[in-house]
């Protein structure tokens, strides 16, 4: 009876349930079943089972998580994961075709295509759109030789389904842009008309291939036709056409891009001779395809392929309204300084000038009549490429990008300084004349030049009124006196007695030695003197030259030596203290941009290679000093402030 009692007080008449089938974990379950269990340890038990509950993550709920993790999830699509996007899941879930997908991505596009002829709803468009660069993607990593299927197809009919979604005629109204869809839909047209245009079926390389001709799609296909007309320069004029975003840009602080529709590429012309590298040019192709999916659906439809340089146009003309072009405005500049040839330009042109490659203008485009020019001049051991990082900083702006086009001169920087003055005034001149010889072109007229350290120097010759007061310095000779042929005479004259160039109306003086470079001392003078070969035509005419000079001001400093670009900005040059003094003309507007090192009175300071008081003048317009040294081009403020110059400049011409 005892023994039943007890019995029924550890069991009771109603056994409790058995929390092992409920809640598993081998530690309860043991707790339970022990018959050494008591109301206390079940108690226990139970406080385990809540906390062992508790540890156990629902199926469905929220993680908290950073912003960047939360776009990274909602912007999600296949460009960034290789997989759908939620909108385009949500179609395929509706159609039963998610299993489909992801086995075989090709034959979910073939399905999905038929739904979307039956239903003519707009939002299917969208997601075979994704799914045939999905599919492309997928065939595209096949290993397998034998595999007949090409994934240019399947890139190409993504890029039109794209094209349907947001520009085709449909049962339902054309994409809001605000719509995520829209911006979607825009990359992936913009990238899969690339791949879909490379040379190779794999896309293991970025040659783009532009040709008219029959090309399949993942359902039907389409005839190209080549429309070069769009454009002001042939293919036959470009060596290659790449594929700009198969590259990825370095050294240079942002990747400027044009938004809108259409593919970016780099046109490579043939290489330069002279400067022995490549030229390249910013180019969009745009393919229009047909005006709906049953258009498409009811066979091979004639489908424009256009191509459009840089400078051809910024929009085109889509269902009657103006569309802007994608354009990458930074990789075509990237890809030209990726030659090592760039690079060695400065200091071969510093050592040998003229005997590698003559003093002239460079155009950064093709020369567009109603853009104003900026016109970027290089320093001493220097070149074209130290503007690399300021023009594409500036490109980005719209407005500069509408108004201006950059051009860059290219001199002989160990020349004597009054040489390469002559060259670049007549190379400014002889081009204006070129491109406008009856004068009317008004923007041609608007010129600005920005010149930094020597640059700066031959900046300032465009803008001058020197009289006769060079001349004087350089001969005790009246120039009417001297026994030279009436060419030489001109010469003289123009390189000596300075006008002001009537079309340039604004120059910015960025580290400008105008009363010369502490560095350029009688040392560095003697060293250059033996390292710089100059040009053989002033060698051959040295005698003629030294007699010229003698028994004047320059003529005692040059102590019958031929000078260098180093004589021209010694503190101690009569010319360059007689230069500094000349004001620009009242109808050109000057600007100075003086970089100064460490901290204290900037008026005492210098930048390592040129002083304050060398660089300041009181002519200017304005004075913007940047905490820098001398090369200081790629520096944030000294860009910000030609920046708002170039502004300044577009406000007056209102």
């Amino acid at each position: 009876m005892n023994e039943a009692r007890t019995h029924g007080n550890l069991r009771g008449s109603e056994e409790p349930p058995d929390l092992s089938l409920v809640l598993g974990g081998p530690l309860i379950q043991l707790l339970v079943r022990s018959r050494l269990a008591t109301p206390a340890l079940e108690l226990i038990g139970s406080v385990l089972a809540t906390l062992w509950l508790a540890g156990c993550a629902a199926p469905v709920g929220t993680d908290r998580v950073t912003t960047r993790q939360a776009y990274a999830q909602v912007e999600a699509n296949a460009l960034s994961t290789g997989k759908p996007s939620a909108e385009t899941a949500a179609i395929l879930h509706r159609y039963n075709l998610d299993l489909l997908a992801t086995r075989q991505p090709d034959e979910a596009v073939r399905q999905l295509h038929g739904k979307a002829l039956e239903t003519d709803e707009r939002n299917l468009l969208f997601a075979l759109a994704e799914l045939s660069y999905v599919a492309g993607d997928q065939i595209r990593r096949s290993v397998k030789p034998w595999d007949p299927r090409d994934p240019r197809d399947y890139y190409l009919g993504s890029a039109v389904y794209a094209w349907l979604y947001l520009f085709g005629d449909s049962k339902d109204p054309k994409p809001d842009p605000f719509d995520r869809r829209y911006r979607m839909a825009c990359d992936f047209y913009n990238y899969s008309l690339g791949l879909g245009l490379v040379s190779d079926r794999r896309s293991t390389n970025v040659l783009v291939r532009l040709e008219s001709g029959h090309r399949r799609l993942p359902v039907g296909g389409i005839d190209l036709q080549l429309d070069s007309t769009r454009s002001t320069s042939r293919l036959e004029e470009f060596d290659q056409i790449l594929l700009a975003d198969g590259y990825r840009v370095r050294g240079l602080s942002v990747r400027n891009r044009a938004a809108g529709i259409g593919t970016p590429l780099i046109c490579v012309r043939p290489i330069n001779p002279e400067f022995r590298i490549r030229p390249c040019l910013p180019a969009t192709v745009l393919l229009h395809a047909p005006a709906s999916l049953a258009e498409l659906d009811s066979g091979r439809r004639p489908c424009s392929l256009e191509l459009y340089l840089g400078s051809d146009a910024s929009t085109t003309a889509i269902g009657g309204r103006q569309v802007p072009l994608e354009t990458d405005l930074t990789a075509f500049r990237a890809y030209t300084m990726s030659q090592s040839t760039v690079w060695k330009l400065g200091s071969l042109q510093f050592l040998a000038p003229a005997e590698r490659i003559p003093s002239q203008l460079i155009f950064n485009q093709p020369y567009e009549p109603s853009l104003i020019p900026v016109v970027f001049v290089h320093g001493t051991f220097s070149s074209p490429v130290t503007w690399a990082e300021m023009a594409n900083s500036l490109i980005s702006d719209p407005v500069l990008r509408k108004r201006y086009q950059i051009w860059s001169f290219v001199y002989g920087s160990g020349n004597p300084l009054v040489r390469s003055i002559g060259e670049f005034r007549e190379a400014l001149s002889a081009r204006v004349h070129e491109l406008d010889p009856a004068g009317t072109n008004a923007a041609l007229r608007q010129m600005v030049i920005i010149g930094h350290s020597q640059g700066g120097l031959l900046t300032k010759a465009t803008a001058v009124d020197s009289g006769d007061r060079i001349w004087r310095l350089m001969s005790t000779n009246r120039i009417e006196d001297l026994k030279v042929t009436d060419a030489d005479s001109a010469k003289l004259r123009r390189m000596l007695f300075l006008e002001p160039l009537p079309f340039v109306k604004r120059v910015v003086f960025i580290a400008t030695p105008h009363r010369g470079s502490y560095l350029s001392s009688s040392f560095a003078r003697r060293l250059a003197q033996r390292l710089v070969s100059l040009p053989s035509a002033m060698v051959s005419r040295r005698k003629e030259l030294l007699l010229l000079a003698q028994g004047s001001a320059a003529g005692t400093f040059f102590r019958g030596r031929m000078p260098t670009s180093l004589d021209g900005m010694s503190p101690k040059n009569p010319g360059l203290r007689a230069m500094a003094e000349i004001p620009v003309v009242p109808s050109v507007k000057a600007h100075s941009i003086i970089p100064v090192l460490g901290k204290g009175d900037h008026r005492q300071g210098r930048d390592g290679v040129v002083a304050y008081q060398s660089a300041h003048v009181d002519y200017v317009e304005s004075e913007y000093i940047v905490s820098s040294e001398h090369s200081c081009l790629d520096q944030t403020p000294t860009t910000e402030e030609v920046r708002r110059i170039l502004h300044k400049h577009l406000e007056v011409l209102k």
